[in-house]
């Protein structure tokens, strides 16, 4: 294994790391250097932008959610053929739960098990000379993280960048780079994070404008010398979730998009087969395939489409009919009886499950979840553990009177109780799995 590897962490979300990662990983890949990209925590959005910077898929690496030899599996092979390894952490470079050392999902278990250093993005809007307290306690906050060095992000001038910079070397910590504002450097937004990939306008021009911009504002000399070699053993996959079926109906579309480039690799590499369709093109599962997964989206942006998508809805009821159908999240909300949208208008779904969802009465659900299955469904087997979250603002206005799927607990293993529905082949939940439960 030739790859080195840099994790890019923050204090905190909103700090400017995807712009940062994206823009370096194009920039890196400019100097002829394969580059690889990974995500910390359970993110949808961010793989796809690594992927379109980089060329390679991208993957989640969740060290809450996965077993440690399925993080080392993940990590080797994500690495194979690279020559760098960039991983953008989630929310703050610390942030996470009250577990055992090693297992909280926080990037900082991954610096600390693969001895990976830190690149730590500073928005320094607000602040000047206070971002060197910021950037001290970082470096001496945990003696098994190292931080390389630190990229000013938000400097509002030449005399605001020297005033962060000179405070922050006078700690020696070195300072790599100072971004200063650009609204170009701005990713449109949604409720459930940034606006995907595949649907950003100009996407590689404005890749191609981040590369330009850290090219102007980084180091990248000396951030390649902070780098580390990629040192892990090869690992277990005994822990990834198993393919529903040897030919897998997937719905894939604006509506239904929420994959993670883990699962289905896994599930093409043990044979598996993936035949897309598209629900918003009134499209049916294939009818040769022996199980169908709607994954999670935004079928709350795309109601009326799916209610009017009357092809659809009779080929996924016919399907069920003899083979498994489960439902993630937004697959969850069509195979029940409504939907609400934002304006509170209701719209007819799937209903081969008996509840109803309502964004109009918007909560956010967002946490870690380990699912205990309480019969034999897509995820697994009865009795099994499952591991994944939930994030979502929609919200169950009808229960309905389907058996549970599983028993819910949170990431410290407070009983959140029963979730979910099952009723003949169909089955769904609000929680998204991301890996079997495992020491």
């Amino acid at each position: 294994m030739t790859a080195r590897g840099l994790i890019i962490g923050a204090p905190r979300s909103g700090s400017g790391k995807t712009s940062v990662t994206i823009g370096l990983m194009r920039a890196l890949r400019r100097r002829g250097l394969a580059v690889a990209g990974a995500k910390s925590g359970p993110d949808y959005i961010d793989p796809g932008f690594h992927a379109a910077a980089t060329g390679r898929a991208g993957v989640n690496l969740d060290s809450w959610a996965m077993a440690p030899g399925l993080l080392d599996s993940l990590l080797a092979r994500q690495a194979e053929d690279a020559d760098m390894l960039l991983i953008e952490s989630a929310m703050g470079l610390f942030d996470g739960v009250r577990t055992p050392a090693g297992r909280t999902g926080a990037a900082a278990d991954l610096a600390r098990r693969y001895g990976l250093p830190v690149l730590l993005v500073l928005d320094v809007s607000g602040q000047s000379q206070t971002a060197a307290a910021v950037a001290h306690g970082f470096a001496t906050f945990d003696a098994g993280v190292r931080i390389a060095g630190v990229v000013l992000n938000q400097a509002a001038s030449e005399r605001h960048e020297r005033q962060a910079r000179e405070a922050i070397e006078a700690r020696a910590i070195p300072v790599l780079g100072a971004i200063h504002r650009n609204p170009d450097m701005a990713l449109p937004e949604r409720h459930l994070g940034l606006v995907q990939a595949s649907e950003h306008a100009a996407l590689e021009g404005f890749i191609e404008r981040l590369a330009d911009i850290m090219e102007k504002s980084l180091d990248l000399d000396a951030i390649l010398q902070t780098v580390s070699p990629v040192e892990v053993a090869p690992g277990a996959t005994g822990y990834h979730l198993p393919p529903p079926g040897q030919r897998i109906a997937i719905a894939q579309d604006a509506a239904f998009s929420f994959v993670y480039p883990h699962v289905a690799r896994q599930w093409r590499g043990a044979g598996a087969e993936l035949v897309a369709f598209s629900p918003l093109a009134d499209e049916g599962p294939d009818p040769s395939c022996d199980a169908c997964w709607l994954p999670g989206g935004y079928p709350e942006l795309h109601a009326g489409r799916l209610t009017a998508a009357s092809g659809f809805k009779q080929a996924l009821r016919r399907f069920a009919e003899t083979g498994p159908v489960h439902g993630e999240c937004g697959g969850y909300m069509v195979l029940g009886k409504v939907l609400e949208d934002a304006d509170g208008a209701s719209h007819e779904m799937i209903g081969l499950l008996g509840h109803g969802t309502s964004f109009a009465r918007r909560k956010i659900n967002l946490g870690y979840r380990e699912a205990r299955l309480l019969s034999d469904c897509p995820l697994g087997q009865a009795g099994e553990t499952v591991r994944g979250h939930e994030f979502h603002y929609s919200r169950l206005i009808e229960h309905g009177a389907d058996e549970p799927l599983a028993e819910l607990a949170d990431a410290i293993g407070n009983a959140l109780g029963p979730s979910g529905g099952r009723r003949g082949l169909v089955t769904g939940t609000y929680f998204h799995a991301i890996a079997r439960g495992g020491a």
